[in-house]
């Protein structure tokens, strides 16, 4: 009996019935294979049998626990779907590792790099350099009307640009008062009284002409002034009675600078006294040597500034000072006359100040 259907796996042999298609190319085997031997010439006494019916050739159908057993179609999807998933995530996982870097132990820690070595400037040709930038600032009416120097406390540096120059002083003057004053009251034993610090505070600080001139006639004016400048090194200052138009060049101020900077006449009490007043100026007035400061650094400075009526009331504009360039402690001084009007003359002042600047600290004129 024949059954299509599928009885799991302990299914049996089956056997096909006499007229299956099998059957009969078994037959059509057995008569080609007769009629093969009928062409071949017999005795007369032999005569063909009679045909019989082959026998029965089984088909086995093997056991299915030695076969894989099919599958339902939703089995078979399934597993096709969970082979794509599969090969996606491997693809996305390789895709990850293409984009990191292999690991291959731990990462090595660079060594830190050394810093760069200083640039070796020549000082001649910082000078040459500085030079050269002040002859194109000094041009016109100011050819003749400048002294510019600088000196670097901390390499022994100096620059000066005609440093012996007599410029007119203006207020600038009120530095020279100060420290006669402070070397008075040392001789006397002590510091400046009361009234004498109220009047030099607002000098300084404020650039006040009344205390100034009441402080000039106080410390004895030109004679006792003088008298000063030669015990702290100052040779080519000339004073009038009319402060402002005493003349100075800037080397002397310099020196005057480096008396309140260094070992000088003056103890550290009245060195540090003066130096505060000069940080202490008001905010309008510290234009001029600090331009060539470091930004964030406190400057100590006096300016000087006016008309000069002998000079057709053209200006004379100076400024004076200890600033810190390129981390060093820098003396300044830039003094200008006969220039057209105050601010011109504030302009060539700063950039004077910079080029001279540069000129002693070779690491400012990289920056």
């Amino acid at each position: 009996m024949r059954d299509d259907g599928w009885r799991g796996p302990d299914a049996v042999t089956v056997g096909p019935a006499r007229r299956e298609p099998r059957r009969r190319l078994v037959e059509i085997r057995i008569v080609e294979s007769r009629r093969a031997l009928d062409d071949q010439p017999l005795p007369r006494a032999v005569r063909p049998a009679p045909p019989r019916d082959p026998p029965t050739v089984p088909l086995v159908v093997p056991r299915t626990r030695d076969i894989e057993p099919l599958r339902p179609r939703r089995r078979a999807l399934g597993r096709a779907f969970l082979l794509v998933l599969v090969l996606a995530l491997v693809a996305l996982a390789a895709a990850t590792d293409a984009g990191r870097p292999a690991a291959s132990g731990p990462t090595p820690v660079a060594a830190p790099r050394p810093p760069d070595p200083a640039p070796v400037v020549d000082p001649a040709q910082a000078a040459r350099e500085a030079t050269a930038a002040i002859d194109r600032l000094v041009q016109g009416d100011s050819i003749g009307h400048v002294s510019v120097a600088a000196r670097n406390l901390a390499t022994g540096a100096t620059f000066g640009y005609a440093p012996d120059t007599p410029i007119a002083t203006a207020s600038v003057v009120k530095l020279d008062v100060l420290q006669t004053l402070l070397l008075q009251s040392q001789d006397a034993g002590g510091q400046p009284s009361e009234g004498d610090r109220e009047l030099a505070a607002p000098m300084i600080t404020q650039s006040d002409n009344d205390a100034a001139s009441t402080l000039w006639e106080a410390v004895g004016g030109v004679p006792a002034i003088d008298a000063a400048n030669d015990r702290l090194g100052l040779r080519a200052t000339r004073l009038v009675d009319h402060w402002g138009s005493s003349t100075t060049p800037a080397s002397d101020q310099v020196t005057l600078l480096a008396a309140l900077t260094g070992p000088s006449p003056l103890d550290p009490t009245s060195r540090a006294y003066a130096l505060d007043l000069m940080t202490r100026v008001a905010d309008d007035q510290r234009w001029g040597v600090s331009a060539a400061a470091d930004p964030g650094t406190t400057s100590a400075l006096k300016n000087g500034w006016t008309p000069d009526e002998s000079d057709g009331g053209r200006w004379v504009v100076g400024s004076v000072g200890a600033v810190t360039v390129a981390g060093d402690p820098v003396l300044l001084v830039a003094l200008t006359e006969h220039q057209p009007d105050e601010a011109t003359g504030i302009q060539l002042v700063e950039d004077l100040s910079r080029s001279a600047a540069r000129a002693v600290t070779p690491a400012a004129s990289r920056r």
